[in-house]
């Protein structure tokens, strides 16, 4: 029988290493911020969103390309019911964390309310066919209610889940440790990669725990003021998932010993786990920050769109616009004309053939206009940001 104490530790024991990771962690992140113009940052997280979606669908085993999550997002869905499901299943994850994204999350991120409203959000998007849940075992098929605990026992690989009827009290446990007041900032960004391997441990839902658990952890980065909207763990994560896998099942594991914490979980095993996942956050960050430097991303957009204007696919006077629109943020579209040099009509055409393309976007028919990133032009602009862009 599990109970409070079956889950402890719920931090590993301090140590120099994790004290130093989140101390760059948190350095790095804001220095990143900071540099960022806050209008750029805008068109980043929405990159970001996409991005986040599709690693941590591909942790799930689900390859939807970023092509076919920009088509969702535009409401463009494929006829095969198996890729539609999967693109409805991307919008969905897209739209929760934008609502996480824009602080309209109802309830605290450390709450049970709170954990049940994101597998709530997430799985209410869902198509009925994905809320099918089938017991490999038994082949028992059991329909999933958005935001409902799990109501019966279940086995993850090696870990038997707890018994529906601790879950509650222990997501209450969970969230009055992590949240503790005495806790220093240091300790609760030591938390974030100890509570997401505390959340699977506990396994709340029938299905989705690892997307809810990784909504979990960009909600709770978010809420230390990281700054995560700007990277994706998820990205991290992808990248290494068999270490990823590997250790989320290893920090499952009793005590090994006396010298092994005084918990009835090894406490190695979580300090491990939660090294791996700062390390993670920390390499994405840096990998970000060095992608989006503004002089190198301005050398690699107006090479970018030379070609495009020697292959005739863009206007001449393209780059003076993409330039202001990465310098600046935004800018009216009464500049067009200046920024160009030509008379306002060629420069609307200009302006217009950028618009059409989607390297610079607008809210309105007369709004300011921004930097655009669509799919097609990713590689070129941010390379490596996915391991293929088809």
């Amino acid at each position: 029988m599990v109970t409070l104490a079956s889950m402890e530790p719920l931090l590993p024991d301090s140590s120099r290493e994790l004290e130093d990771l989140a101390i760059e962690l948190t350095s790095v992140a804001s220095r990143f911020a900071a540099r960022l113009h806050p209008i750029m940052r805008a068109s980043v997280g929405d990159l970001v969103r996409s991005m986040n979606c599709y690693y941590s669908n591909l942790i799930e085993g689900h390859n939807t390309l970023p092509i076919d999550i920009d088509r969702a997002m535009a409401g463009d869905f494929a006829r095969e019911p198996e890729k539609r499901n999967l693109q409805l299943e991307a919008r969905a994850h897209i739209e929760v964390q934008q609502l996480i994204d824009r602080g309209e999350m109802p309830y605290p991120v450390l709450s049970l309310d709170g954990i049940c409203w994101l597998h709530g959000e997430f799985c209410r998007r869902l198509p009925d066919d994905l809320l099918l849940v089938r017991n490999p075992d038994t082949g028992e098929e059991i329909i999933m209610v958005p935001g409902q605990l799990r109501t019966r026992h279940v086995k993850v690989g090696e870990h038997i889940a707890p018994e529906p009827e601790m879950i509650e009290p222990l997501l209450a446990r969970f969230a009055e440790a992590y949240s503790f007041k005495m806790l220093s900032k240091l300790q609760k960004i030591v938390g974030v990669g100890a509570s997401h391997h505390r959340l699977a441990w506990i396994h709340p839902f029938f299905d989705g725990n690892g997307r809810v658990s990784r909504l979990f952890s960009h909600a709770l980065l978010r809420d230390l003021g990281i700054g995560s909207g700007l990277w994706s763990v998820s990205r991290g994560l992808a990248r290494n998932v068999s270490d990823y896998k590997r250790l989320l099942s290893q920090a499952d594991q009793p005590r090994r010993g006396d010298l092994d914490g005084r918990g009835n979980l090894t406490e190695a095993g979580l300090a491990e786990f939660t090294a791996f996942f700062l390390s993670c956050c920390l390499d994405q960050v840096t990998f970000m920050e060095e992608l989006l430097k503004p002089e190198e991303l301005l050398n690699r957009v107006e090479v970018w769109c030379n070609e495009e204007v020697q292959m005739q696919r863009l206007p001449k006077g393209s780059w003076p616009l993409l330039r202001e629109a990465i310098l600046t943020g935004e800018f009216a579209r009464s500049q067009a004309q200046a920024l160009t040099g030509y008379q306002e009509r060629q420069a609307r055409t200009v302006l217009s053939s950028l618009l059409d393309c989607g390297v610079l976007t607008s809210p309105s028919s007369k709004g300011k206009v921004r930097l655009g990133f669509p799919v097609d032009i990713i590689e070129r602009w941010l390379p490596r940001l996915y391991p293929a862009v088809r």
